[in-house]
Parts: structure tokens; C-alpha cells; sequence
């Protein structure tokens, strides 16, 4: 019987850590988890797994996925993750990451992670100029119009890019937006091929952007990074020439987020 296959195991797992190697696995796993493969991957028996899915769902650190049976990480989990980046050792480091590459390249940079229906700012560093683009720390920004929200389409599997570009509302921000799903996945399908993304006065008229992953020691993207700039003072091209810096800062932010 399963319970007694696992009944080594399960008596090794304290009852306070089993919803905590829940939650670890389904974060780990980056893809809606079953209660089967939850129940193998941990030796819980099923109905311990079912209990605590409920209470994970219940209290919104999981939520179910769209087959009604998986689950992945819910609003709550999510929210602990981001804090849990913002902890004030990383953060300060990532900071000062950040404003190294701002000054390099005369620009302001961001951080963003991908939220339930955009992309959320995590952290920016302004640059010295006047002339700049006010976008503070928690502005979500849609998907299919920024540099950091096509970065991420681009990190999704076709079937779940699919889903989301079904969903979500493709918002016209400017006469630049992709808003039809066909030249939204050309997009992307450049984007994931180059390995960065751009913003060409697709979310603000005047404002050009070009953005990168941060990814986790799995691959998987994490957060991204980004630098903006008024199109008077840089066009999209010479953001581009600025992607040896961009790359060079993402790699030692997915260091800091990995050690």
C-alpha cells in the first residue's frame, strides 16, 4: 500500500515542515504540480497531500491551475518570494549592482518580476538627468507592450504562452502597441531568438527600452532587468549598444540571487 511504502519517509518529515517541502517543490518544479507527483516526489501519502493543498489553497499561498487539479504558487507565495529578494543584505548589494550599470550607461535601470496580470517593479535606480521617466518601485506594467513584459512571454512554454495571451487584455498604450496576438508571438519569437527584449515607444510615447533575464540555477527566468531612456536623448539602437553592460549586470544579479 502507498502509506506503507512511504511510511519511512513520512515519519522523517516533522508535520511542521510538510506544508514548507510542498510549497519548495511546487516552487521548484516551475510548473503546476499534481498531488500524485507531489505525494511520490515527497513520500507523503495522498490524503496528507490533499490536506495540505486545501490549507495552502485556502490561505492563498497556492492556487489551483486551470485543469482544476494541479497547482501552483498563489498570491501569498509569490509575495514571500519577492520579499524575500528584497531582504536588506540582498537588496543592498543589488543596489549597488544596479547603480553601477545606471552609471555606465547613463540610465535609468529596474528590476521586475512577472505579477498575475503584469510585470511588477521591484527596485530602480535613477539616472542623474533631469529629463526622466517617473515609474516607482510597485507600478505593474502590462505584458505585451514593455521590454521586461515580452522578456518574460518569451520565457513561457507555447502552450502556456498561448493561454496567457488568450486571457489577457492586450492594452493599447500607445498607436505602437502589439495588440494582436499573431504579431505579439512574432514578437516574441524574435525576442526568445536574440535573448533580450525592447520596448520602441510601445508602452510610453517617447520612451525606448531594452531588458534582460535574470534566471534561477534551473534556468527558469526569475526577474529582469531593464534600462529606459527618453528617445531625445536615446533612440532604441543605442540602448541596444548598451547590452554588453545589461548582460554583464544580470549575470551578477542571478549570482547574488543564487549564492
Amino acid at each position: 500500500m502507498p502509506d506503507d511504502q512511504h511510511a519511512d519517509t513520512r515519519d522523517q518529515i516533522p508535520t511542521n515542515l510538510r506544508l514548507l517541502l510542498i510549497m519548495e517543490e511546487v516552487a521548484r518544479t516551475g510548473l503546476p504540480v499534481s498531488p500524485a507527483s507531489l505525494s511520490e516526489a515527497l513520500g507523503l501519502p495522498k490524503p496528507t497531500i490533499h490536506r495540505l493543498l486545501t490549507t495552502a489553497e485556502a490561505k492563498g499561498f497556492l492556487q489551483r491551475d486551470v485543469d482544476g487539479r494541479s497547482y501552483g504558487p498563489g498570491k501569498r507565495l509569490r509575495r514571500l518570494a519577492a520579499n524575500t529578494l528584497s531582504s536588506q543584505r540582498v537588496r543592498t548589494e543589488r543596489l549597488m549592482i544596479m547603480k553601477a550599470l545606471a552609471e555606465q550607461v547613463g540610465e535609468t535601470c529596474n528590476l521586475a518580476a512577472p505579477g498575475r496580470y503584469g510585470m511588477v517593479y521591484l527596485d530602480r535606480v535613477e539616472t542623474h538627468w533631469p529629463l526622466r521617466i517617473q515609474l516607482p518601485v510597485g507600478t505593474q506594467v502590462p505584458f505585451n507592450c514593455t521590454a521586461s513584459g515580452k522578456m518574460y512571454l518569451s520565457s513561457l512554454r507555447a502552450d502556456k504562452l498561448d493561454r496567457l495571451i488568450s486571457a489577457i487584455d492586450l492594452q493599447r498604450c500607445t498607436d505602437q502597441s502589439l495588440t494582436d496576438p499573431n504579431v505579439l508571438h512574432d514578437e516574441i519569437s524574435a525576442t526568445r531568438a536574440r535573448g533580450y527584449a525592447t520596448d520602441d515607444q510601445e508602452f510610453m510615447d517617447g520612451m525606448a527600452a531594452i531588458c534582460v533575464a535574470i534566471k534561477d540555477n534551473e534556468q527558469r527566468l526569475l526577474t529582469t532587468l531593464s534600462i529606459h531612456a527618453p528617445v531625445q536623448r536615446k533612440t532604441l539602437a543605442d540602448l541596444e549598444a548598451q547590452l554588453g553592460p545589461l548582460q554583464n549586470a544580470a549575470r551578477k544579479l542571478e549570482k547574488l540571487a543564487q549564492d
